[in-house]
C-alpha cells in the first residue's frame, strides 16, 4: 500500500508538515539522517507520529505516495535523485501546507535583506488591523499553523530559494524579489543561471490580477524580466529612477505610489538604517499600498518597526569603540552593504564556510574603511589572501571569544568593530544566531 506521506528531515518544517498530514488524517512517516531535537521528538510521540532517526528507511520512503523534503536536502542526494526516477513528487512544506488554506500569501524572497523586509509587512500590516499571519523560513512553519486551525486573511512568508525549488502548484497573490546576488552555488552545480531561476519560481503561477515587486536597480532582475513573459502587475522600486506606480529613495525620502495614491516618508525617521533597509521599506510599502492600508498607519508602521537580530544590530559601546553584531550576513553582499552603512574605520570579523564567495567586490570598501581583519573560521586562506594586499593588519583564530578580544585590543576611541562574516557559520556554529549570540555574549564581558 504505502505511505501517504513521507516527511524528510523532522526540523521546524518536517514536524509542522508531519502534524498537518495526521490532521487531514493521512497516514505519515518521519525520516531523518541526523538525531532529532528532543522538543520535536516529544511532539512527534505525543501525536503518535511514526518516525526514525539517523537512517532512511528506503524500503519505507520509496513506497510513499507524496514526500515533503527539508529545505536542507539538496536535490542531488541519492535519495531524492531515486525518488525522481520513479516519479514518487518531491515537494517542500509550503507547497503541502498552502493547498489546505483559504489565506492569500505575500512571499518575500532574494540573496538579502527576506527576514527585515518579511517580518516589517508583517508588522506593517498587523499595525494596521489585517488579520495577518507570519510564515515560511521564520518563526512556526505554515504547515504547523495550517494544522492548528490559524486562518488568517493573508501570510507574509519569507521563501528561500531552496523551498522555491519544491514549490509547482503554489501561487502568490504578491511576490516580493528584493536582489540577486551569488549565494548558496555550491547548490546550484555553481551556475548563476540556475540560482537566477530558483528565485523567478516565486512568479509561477501568477496571473494578471496578482503584483510582482522588484528592485530594478538590480541588473540581474532586470536583464532576466526581458527574457522571461511576465504576467503579473509589475512594481519596480529603485534609488535612482521611478517612472509611474512603483517606489523610490530619492533625497533622504521613500516614495511610493499606485492607482494616484502616493506615500512620502523621511527616511531619517525609521530606526532601521541604510541603502539596503531603505530599498526594504520601499518594497514594503508597496505592498502596503496594494492591501490599501492608510498613509498614517504606514507611516507608524515604518516608524515604530525596529531592526532584526543579528542584522547590524549594535550590541553595546565599549571605550567609544562600538560593537555591531551583523551574524546574518552569510554571503558577500550582505556584507558589503554593512561595510557601506559603517562610516568610521572598521575592525572586521569574517570567516566561516566560503560558499562560493568572491571577495573582489568588497576590495574598495576594504581599502577604504577597513583598519583590520580578524579571520574567524577553520580556514582562512581564501579570506586571507584576497585581502592581503588591501588591509595592512589580518589576524586569525578559531575562537569567537579570542575574536572578540583580538578585535578589541586592535580598535580604538570612535571605531568600529563589526562582526559580518560573509560565510556560513557551521564550521565553528549550529546556526548564525549562534554565531551572533555568542558574540553579544563576550562583547557584553568586556
Amino acid at each position: 500500500m504505502g505511505v501517504d506521506v513521507v516527511i524528510l528531515g523532522a526540523g521546524e518544517s518536517g514536524v509542522g508538515a508531519a502534524l498537518l498530514a495526521q490532521k487531514l488524517q493521512l497516514s505519515v512517516f518521519v525520516s531523518d539522517l541526523s538525531e532529532i531535537k528532543s522538543n520535536y521528538k516529544a511532539e512527534l510521540d505525543e501525536a503518535s507520529i511514526a518516525y526514525e532517526e539517523k537512517k532512511h528507511s528506503q524500503d519505507i520512503i520509496l513506497s510513499a505516495k507524496t514526500v515533503v523534503k527539508s529545505p536542507g536536502i539538496p536535490d542531488t542526494a541519492p535519495l531524492i535523485v531515486e525518488l525522481a526516477k520513479i516519479g514518487i513528487p518531491v515537494i517542500s512544506e509550503i507547497e503541502f501546507a498552502a493547498k489546505y488554506t483559504s489565506s492569500k500569501f505575500i512571499c518575500i524572497t532574494g540573496s538579502n535583506g527576506k527576514t527585515t523586509t518579511t517580518l516589517l509587512i508583517h508588522h506593517l500590516l498587523k499595525n494596521a488591523g489585517i488579520n495577518v499571519g507570519l510564515a515560511g523560513n521564520i518563526g512556526q512553519s505554515l504547515a504547523r499553523q495550517v494544522a492548528f486551525g490559524n486562518e488568517v486573511d493573508w501570510y507574509v512568508l519569507e521563501l528561500s530559494s531552496f523551498q522555491l525549488d519544491g514549490m509547482y502548484q503554489f501561487k502568490a497573490e504578491v511576490a516580493v524579489l528584493l536582489n540577486i546576488t551569488p549565494d548558496h552555488l555550491d547548490r546550484y552545480n555553481y551556475e548563476m543561471k540556475n540560482y537566477v531561476d530558483s528565485k523567478f519560481r516565486i512568479i509561477q503561477n501568477q496571473t494578471d490580477k496578482d503584483y510582482f515587486i522588484y528592485c530594478s536597480d538590480d541588473e540581474t532582475i532586470t536583464q532576466k524580466l526581458e527574457e522571461i513573459e511576465c504576467k503579473p502587475q509589475k512594481l519596480a522600486f529603485s534609488a535612482n529612477q521611478l517612472e509611474g506606480d512603483g517606489g523610490i529613495y530619492k533625497n533622504g525620502t521613500l516614495i511610493a505610489q499606485l492607482n494616484g495614491k502616493a506615500l512620502e516618508i523621511p527616511f531619517e525617521g525609521l530606526q532601521i538604517k541604510g541603502v539596503h533597509n531603505a530599498y526594504n521599506a520601499l518594497a514594503a510599502s508597496l505592498v502596503s499600498l496594494i492591501l490599501e492600508l492608510k498613509n498614517q498607519d504606514i507611516q507608524e508602521g515604518l516608524c515604530s518597526f525596529s531592526a532584526v537580530e543579528h542584522r547590524l544590530e549594535e550590541v553595546r559601546i565599549v571605550n567609544k569603540v562600538v560593537f555591531i553584531n551583523d551574524s546574518k550576513a552569510t554571503n558577500v553582499d550582505s556584507a558589503w552593504y554593512a561595510l557601506e552603512s559603517i562610516n568610521t574605520p572598521i575592525v572586521w570579523i569574517a570567516g566561516g564556510i566560503d560558499k562560493g564567495n568572491d571577495y573582489s567586490q568588497l576590495k574598495h570598501l576594504a581599502s577604504e574603511k577597513i583598519k583590520a581583519l580578524v579571520c574567524l573560521g577553520t580556514n582562512n586562506e581564501k579570506l586571507t589572501s584576497g585581502f592581503k594586499d588591501c588591509i595592512d593588519t589580518i589576524v586569525e583564530t578559531d575562537n569567537i571569544e579570542e575574536a572578540v578580544k583580538l578585535a578589541s585590543d586592535l580598535a580604538v576611541e570612535n571605531e568600529t568593530v563589526l562582526l559580518s562574516p560573509a560565510c556560513a557559520s557551521f564550521d565553528l556554529f549550529t546556526s548564525y544566531e549562534q554565531r551572533g549570540n555568542l558574540f553579544k555574549e563576550y562583547v557584553r564581558k568586556l
